[in-house]
């Protein structure tokens, strides 16, 4: 149950405390809620979510039970591919953990729980030319989930980003997605978009957004739902201010509310899932120098105050990942509010047809179909040959009709307010969006005109996009040429519009065990302490090699924290 502060007495006992609200920290508190513990779950923001909530919601975790009704995995295969891709990025044993307990815990979460998993036929791992990669299984999502069933409690759902939804709050996948483009050309789209417009304009007359959950926020809803149901305490606007630690390790907590403080004794253990480092001013300096918060996508509550607490209960960072963060190109307006909008491009523009992105010099520097991850990588590594921050990704007419542009839809309509704020801009010719770039003209031509080359005969031979499943599952199977990831760029006005690289998520977090017991500096386990989520170094070293890799490990981690932690506290 949503509790006030006020309503705890000082030095009440719980069996867990988990701090933060996000996707990890919800499947901790509800873990061990599921084992009987009595468990307390603090969130510092209004809402429970976290960036889960403005995710996909999918869940990377091989050999999972869901997953292997449509294609059955193997451990094995597993290992092959994540030592591949993560080599000596991460601990062997951390990896191996995750691999062998990652399936147990996505059964007996969706057996005590209201959380439900569907698989997707066809979801590449993102390094799918690698040994041991997959086509589908591994990245299972969250079933669509109905908001009504909260009552009062749905207005504790973290909206989502208001540029991935339609009519006025209406979230969609990306199934809806593709009825909505083609619902006057199929009466199966057509059937599928009536039924969520009738649905969501039914919403409106009562709710501020739609209550037809999917992705992160039907993951959180149904979370919350059966936290609910397990009467967990859930406190929001609450701030850990202090770990109580004596020789044998964490004995409680200091949480305030306003003006309200209370001591709370634990028993198992505290599970940190905070959301990371990535809004912490000093830390984003140090780990992300030249980077922006401003281009930060992700949610607000990951400000790295819980972590500052862990690290001095003897708690450090792990070491050796190839990048402190998750990436992922970003583009930047401001909303009629004044707020700031920073909308991700993972996989509707950048990678389709008829797209490309340039650099300052209006040169290629990157595979445009390549994951979002190394897509910012790759931004950050050419900046530092040329200025690629901000680079442009440039498309037609065409292009933008079929696929749009960042925040701006497909259909090339409303184009006005984009040009006037600046956020798109257009040119009648190749060589006046050049000028409007500041680009020279000569250069950007010779570059579209080598990649409409490449297009024509279906291979790029500067970065061979679309040369694996991976992108060829992110281009346009339905447009005609050799390479569904290759088009010409031809058709005038041409548009661009500026890209940043976005950090969506840490990389670099707590050093745990197998257990997710917070290391010390001698590597040993620090009592009563855990991380999970983005509080806890990855077991992917800053790789990202498939869809959901924060979200898999947060949910395998959460049940081995919770597991321990309650064991720890003596529950039966």
């Amino acid at each position: 149950m949503t509790m006030e502060l006020k309503q705890i007495a000082d030095g009440e006992v719980y069996d867990v405390v988990v701090v933060g609200a996000g996707g990890a920290g919800m499947s901790a508190a509800l873990f061990a809620a599921i084992a009987g513990a009595r468990v307390m779950l603090v969130e510092k923001t209004e809402y429970v979510g976290g960036t889960t909530a403005y995710s996909a919601g999918t869940t990377w975790i091989p050999d999972n039970p869901v997953g292997n009704r449509i294609a059955p995995d193997s451990r094995e295969r597993a290992k092959t591919f994540l030592d591949l891709a993560v080599g000596e990025r991460s601990p062997a044993a951390m990896r191996q953990a995750f691999i062998d307990h990652g399936g147990e815990a996505v059964a007996h979460i969706e057996r005590h729980s209201h959380v439900k998993y569907q698989p997707r036929a066809f979801h590449p791992d993102y390094l799918s030319e690698l040994e041991g990669s997959t086509l589908c299984g591994r990245a299972i999502e969250p079933q669509p989930f109905d908001g009504r069933k909260l009552g009062r409690h749905f207005s504790l759902i973290r909206p989502p980003i208001p540029e991935f939804t339609v009519l006025g709050g209406m979230m969609v996948d990306r199934d809806d997605v593709g009825a909505l483009l083609t619902m006057g050309k199929s009466w199966k789209s057509f059937r599928r978009s009536l039924g969520i417009i009738a649905r969501h304009g039914l919403d409106r007359l009562r709710y501020r957004r739609g209550t037809r959950l999917v992705m992160g926020n039907a993951l959180v809803a149904r979370q919350l739902y059966s936290l609910l149901e397990r009467k967990v305490d859930i406190c929001l606007n609450t701030r850990l201010e202090q770990l109580q630690q004596d020789e044998g390790g964490i004995k409680g907590l200091t949480l305030s509310q306003g003006q309200i403080r209370r001591r709370i004794v634990v028993r198992g253990g505290v599970i940190m899932a905070s959301g990371g480092f990535n809004r912490h001013p000093q830390r984003r300096q140090e780990l992300l120098p030249g980077i922006e918060q401003g281009w930060c996508p992700a949610a607000p509550g990951h400000t790295g105050e819980a972590q500052e607490l862990a690290l001095a209960a003897g708690g450090h960072f792990g070491q050796g990942a190839l990048s402190h963060a998750f990436w992922a190109p970003v583009s930047v307006r401001q909303r009629k509010d004044g707020s700031r909008a920073v909308f991700p491009h993972f996989l509707m523009d950048r990678g389709k047809p008829g797209m490309i992105t340039v650099d300052q010099q209006g040169r290629r520097f990157v595979n445009e179909s390549t994951s979002y991850h190394l897509f910012g990588i790759g931004m950050q590594q050419a900046h530092r040959q040329a200025p690629a921050i901000p680079a442009y990704l440039i498309t037609d007419a065409a292009g933008l009709k079929r696929y749009g542009l960042g925040m701006v839809r497909p259909g090339g309509k409303g184009l006005a307010p984009f040009l006037a704020e600046g956020y798109l801009l257009q040119g009648d010719s190749l060589p006046e969006l050049a000028r409007q770039l500041q680009l020279d003209p000569a250069v950007l031509a010779g570059t579209v005109g080598r990649f409409n080359e490449a297009a024509r005969k279906g291979v790029d031979p500067d970065f061979r996009r679309g040369s694996t499943d991976y992108q060829r599952a992110n281009g346009d199977a339905g447009q005609p040429g050799i390479n569904p990831c290759l088009g010409a760029l031809e058709q005038a006005p041409f548009y661009a519009v500026r890209l940043y690289p976005g950090d969506i998520g840490a990389a670099t977090g707590l050093e745990t065990d197998v257990h997710a017991r917070v290391l010390d500096d001698s590597l040993q386990p620090i009592a009563g302490l855990y991380a999970c989520g983005n509080d806890m170094q990855s077991i992917m070293g800053g790789t990202y090699p498939g869809p959901g890799i924060t979200l898999g490990p947060g949910l395998t981690f959460a049940y081995l924290a919770a597991k321990h932690a309650v064991a720890r506290a003596g529950v039966a």
